[in-house]
């Protein structure tokens, strides 16, 4: 059984240019900006636009000053590019404001899941940035690792909506003191010119994110602690308003290629609603812990393993170990034809070797370049996926042997391979035979278990008197 798929370098865009966003009457906005023309050497442009107050260029970067406020810009990329200030992706510096007053810099999308109460449409999107929120928001961590800041990606909030090219916010706040402090100015300019000097083109996977609080928990983990990106993520309190022309809007805006939940902050009637119309879409749904098994793997391959499974047991939760990865990794931004195969060994053989020493048998599967898959149950499946035919053929004839030299621990083995059968000889303790010799009580039949002698009525009774010999036939013919 083979499959593949193409892996295909990305191509840099001809327009590379950014367009940061900053406003007169945003004190945090101000703070931003001047930083940005402290730390580089900017170039004043003329131009013609009743909208724009001052536009300074350094290298693929466009400082862009209006007067009113950001979230009030829909349809700001369109008059930019009429004033021949087109751009590939627009940053809005800006200030948080939220009550509890935390010193925290914060990035997020634009948006409206109902009514448009702050700036945008009912019911519409602006084109996320995943991959660059995600290097501003690491950059951001790094940057305030000193410092007395912490860093959060938001849930999608207030306008603009109205937007065609990719664009995101980057916040200083919460109150007046910390959108004007001088050293979170200088965290935001420069975590925006690390993280946009060049096109992003790495291939990472992008998921929709749906559930927990405003400031996205477990999202802001993934995002750290994984190699995904998140697009438009909806808190808790704004799913049970979601429809499904949203949820195709936030999976297009997002370039998305599958769904997070955020499953123990919603109801089980929320994640059946959202089941259903996620997958009429055409989009899967991924746990965190598939999230963190993808790691490291672009999402088109992790795909082609998943198809690949889910053709042999739908329900099955795919193990990539860290030596597949690496192989994987070779393939990356190159165009090589990747094959996916699967292997497989006797059902009751592993079955039989792995009630004896599960771990035994997972550690030499994670010592292999290869998938391998486990039942809801936590039992190991037969079935092993591949990118090489050869190689994951050698895999399987090898854990038949460390299957067999498990069962040889507990069995008289006889291995006959030109039939592919194994005969199991062993022991099994005889609750009648026990019965016969006048054992009765439960610690007694426990002593014999053990290998241990008992003595009733002086008469002393051995393990062997009260076991039977068995037999078992396994066919352990290696079949794909």
């Amino acid at each position: 059984m083979a499959g593949g798929i193409y892996i295909i370098a990305s191509i840099q865009t001809d327009n590379d240019k950014v367009n940061i966003i900053c406003s007169r009457q945003d004190p945090a906005s101000q703070n931003i900006k001047n930083n940005l023309l402290k730390i580089k050497e900017w170039k004043p442009l003329d131009f013609k636009c009743s909208d724009v107050l001052n536009v300074y260029e350094y290298n693929n970067f466009r400082l862009v000053e209006i007067d009113s406020m950001h979230i009030y810009q829909d349809g700001l990329d369109i008059r930019l590019a009429e004033c021949g200030f087109d751009s590939h992706i627009m940053i809005f510096a800006s200030k948080h404001r939220s009550n509890d007053g935390r010193h925290i810099l914060t990035v997020h999308y634009t948006g409206n899941t109902k009514e448009a109460k702050f700036g945008g449409h009912p019911m519409e999107l602006a084109v996320a940035a995943p991959k660059v929120m995600r290097m501003v928001f690491n950059n951001l961590k790094i940057l305030t690792n000193n410092e007395n800041f912490e860093v959060s990606i938001e849930s999608t909030h207030h306008g603009p909506s109205d937007l065609n090219i990719p664009s995101l916010f980057v916040e200083i706040g919460s109150s007046q003191t910390e959108w004007v402090n001088s050293t979170a100015g200088r965290i935001v300019a420069d975590a925006i010119l690390i993280s946009c000097r060049f096109p992003d083109n790495e291939d990472i996977p992008i998921a929709v994110g749906f559930g927990g609080n405003h400031y996205a928990t477990r999202q802001n983990k993934l995002i750290e602690e994984t190699t995904i990106a998140f697009g438009h993520i909806f808190p808790s309190y704004k799913l049970d308003e979601l429809n499904d022309q949203i949820i195709k809007q936030a999976f297009e805006c997002s370039n998305a290629d599958f769904a997070y939940f955020d499953r123990k902050s919603m109801s089980a009637k929320q994640r059946e609603r959202l089941y259903r119309i996620i997958e009429e879409l055409g989009y899967e749904i991924l746990r965190e812990t598939d999230i963190r098994e993808m790691d490291r793997i672009p999402w088109q391959i992790y795909k082609q393993f998943k198809k690949k499974v889910n053709e042999i047991t739908p329900s099955g939760r795919i193990r990539i170990t860290n030596h597949i990865k690496d192989e994987i990794k070779n393939y990356h931004h190159t165009r090589k034809y990747l094959t996916i195969n699967l292997a497989a060994i006797s059902h009751e053989l592993l079955r039989e070797a792995e009630k004896f020493d599960r771990n035994r048998i997972e550690a030499f599967l994670k010592g292999k370049k290869i998938v391998y898959v486990e039942h809801n149950d936590g039992r190991l499946l037969n079935i092993i996926v591949g990118i090489d035919k050869k190689y994951a053929d050698l895999v399987m004839k090898k854990l038949m042997n460390e299957c067999i030299n498990i069962l040889k621990e507990h069995y008289d083995i006889r291995y006959v391979k030109d039939e592919g059968v194994l005969y199991l000889t062993g022991r099994k303790f005889s609750p009648d035979l026990a019965k016969k010799l006048g054992i009765t009580s439960g610690p007694q039949f426990g002593a014999l278990t053990r290998g241990e002698t008992v003595t009733i009525d002086k008469k002393v009774i051995s393990p062997e008197m009260v076991y039977v010999i068995t037999e078992r036939v396994i066919r352990v013919k290696n079949t794909c």
